[in-house]
């Protein structure tokens, strides 16, 4: 399962409807996965790691990414 290191961010789940008539008929059963990378983080101490991160981490500079 990947799991964003700094978020938690994982696998969410819930029903993909079918409708029909302006009516529901169907509900199926639905993963969402989170869309995680691998790369490496430069941590607070200046030491270089992979972690699992999350591209919305990515995205919103949480991390710091390593060159």
């Amino acid at each position: 399962m990947a799991k964003c290191e700094v978020c938690d961010k994982s696998i969410q789940t819930g029903h993909r409807i079918s409708i029909t008539r302006s009516q529901v008929s169907r509900r199926a059963n639905k993963i969402w996965r989170s869309n995680v990378k691998r790369v490496q983080i430069v941590e607070k101490n200046g030491t270089v790691r992979r972690a699992k991160v999350c591209t919305r981490c990515l995205r919103s500079k949480l991390v710091t990414r390593s060159v």
